[in-house]
Order: C-alpha cells, then structure tokens, then sequence
C-alpha cells in the first residue's frame, strides 16, 4: 500500500478496482484513506477522454512490449510506437507502463569467471587510431563471457561487426579453450567473407592468442587489436551485447541441457537481437534494419 503514497484520488480508485476481486472493497478503501461512496460513484463515471486515449495507447504498448518478449523498457516502446507513427510522449509510455505492471525484465551484472593466463606478447589497440568504420567488415570486436548451467559454467564467444552491431559469430561449448574462439571466426568468416585488412579486436585472453586463432588471422589477412590492460571498455560493445543477452535472455530462464540453452540463444540472435531490437547507438533502428539502409 505504501508504494500508492502520493497518488491522486483516481489512482488509488484504480489500484481498489485492480484488487477488488481478491480483496475487500471496504478494506480497501478503509486502508486508502478513501471512501466507498466515492470508488462506487466513480465507477459509474463515463470514462473521460483522456482515459479512452490511454486504453488505446494501452493496448499498442502491451503489443510492443509482448512483442519484444518482455525486454524493451519505455524508451525503446515509445520510439517503437514512434516509428509506426503513434502519438504518445516518453513521460505517458512510462506512466502507463507503470500503472500497469509492465516492467521490463532487470539487468544483472555478471562477473567473468576469472582465468590463469600465461605471460602475454603485448599487442597495439588498433582501435585507437582506425576512423569510426564507415561499412561492413572494417572492423569486428570479439569476446568470451561465462554463463551458469546448473552447478556448472558454459562459455560463449561472440563476434559483433561494429559498424552495424550485427552479431556475426558465435559459438557456446562447455570448455574455454581456443576451439570456442575459432569456432565464433569461422562462423564469421563464412558469412561474411571479409577482404584483407579487416581489424578484429579481443581482449588479451589466451583463447584468442592461441596458435589455432592466429593461424586463420593470417590466413585471411586480419590484424589481430587487443586491449590495453585493465581497459575492459575498450571492447565496450561486446559487454554491453553479454549484459543486453543475460537481462533478457538468460536472467530467470530455465535451460535444461545446454543444447536447449544453444537452441535459445541461437533464436535470439537470429530472430530478435539482429532482426528487430532497437539499438540506441543505431538510431533505433535493428542492425538488419541499418545494414539494409545503408
């Protein structure tokens, strides 16, 4: 009850009309601090115009929000709503959204299982001197995160292609070796079949200086960028994917077999993440969406 503190008369005759089925109308309004007189004569009420809107609106962002799974918080249903040309400000997707329960799912900040590393050759951070990439294929950034199965972790390796934030590449397997990163490669160089010159930037991890790994850059002519030390943002957008999958994905799901667990991730990179999420970065837009454009 104490999260209605505040809250006009309406609102409170709202939250009554949402929970009388469960719980005593006289209670209710004995708690509230209102009387039953008045519940009773205001829902009789012809409901006003502004309540009529709201019921419209309402229905077009439990669309979207349904559509999205239950991921997308109010920025990303109003400029979803925004871009089928629907009328409705931030401030009024939010309040609706909060009146109604429609939260999108919390984010929870994972740690990366840590790893013992032998002494590393120090590559540059070609990052830091190419331009912003202006196309496909000029520059990609790859990482590893852990992902907890039961009592146990499994490991996913991805590929974004950093103009478009499409991911490329990816791979899940239960040992972190250099078979997980080859294995995101070859997915990506399939697909996309990039020409010599392609930067692909890591962090310093020894799954991706791993002979194996740097036998198919040569091949195909990639400069292998890395990370500066203690600078994990210098492979901000790969993070920022791993956080953006485990809140919408992963967090409070259950996966029996990791197969199954594959099976889902798969879906939600082909079917959602590059096919229709919202990313702020690309005027949100999809990453299909923004490749197509271009």
């Amino acid at each position: 009850m104490a999260t209605l503190s505040g809250r006009g008369t309406t609102e409170i005759f709202r939250f009554i009309k949402k929970h009388a089925a469960r719980l005593s109308v006289k209670r209710l309004c004995l708690r509230l601090g209102v009387s039953r007189s008045g519940y009773y004569d205001w829902l009789k009420r012809t409901p006003s115009v502004h309540t009529q809107q709201d019921a419209v609106l309402l229905t077009h962002i439990k669309r979207v929000f349904k559509a999205s799974a239950e991921r997308y918080g109010s920025p990303k249903i109003y400029q979803a709503l925004r871009a089928e040309s629907i009328v409705i400000s931030r401030k009024r997707v939010a309040r609706l959204m909060r009146e109604n329960g429609l939260k999108a799912r919390v984010e929870r900040v994972y740690k990366r299982l840590s790893k013992l590393r032998a002494e590393l050759k120090v590559l540059p951070n070609y990052r830091l001197q190419a331009p912003k990439p202006t196309g496909p294929n000029q520059q990609w950034s790859s990482d590893v995160t852990y992902i907890r199965h039961g009592r146990r972790h499994v490991f996913l390796a991805v590929i974004v292609d950093l103009w478009s934030r499409k991911i490329i590449g990816w791979s899940l397997q239960e040992k972190l070796n250099a078979e997980l990163s080859v294995a995101a490669l070859y997915q990506a160089l399939k697909q996309r079949k990039p020409k010599p010159g392609l930067i692909l930037h890591t962090d310093r991890g020894v799954e991706f200086r791993a002979q194996a790994m740097q036998i198919w850059l040569n091949k195909f002519g990639i400069r292998h960028s890395m990370n500066r030390p203690g600078q994990c943002t210098d492979n901000a957008e790969v993070e920022s994917f791993f956080k953006t999958l485990k809140s919408e994905l992963i967090y409070e799901n259950y996966f029996p077999t990791v197969s199954a667990l594959r099976d889902q991730i798969s879906r939600y990179i082909r079917n959602f993440y590059n096919k229709v999420r919202l990313h702020s970065s690309l005027n949100y837009v999809s990453p299909i969406q923004f490749e197509h454009a271009a």
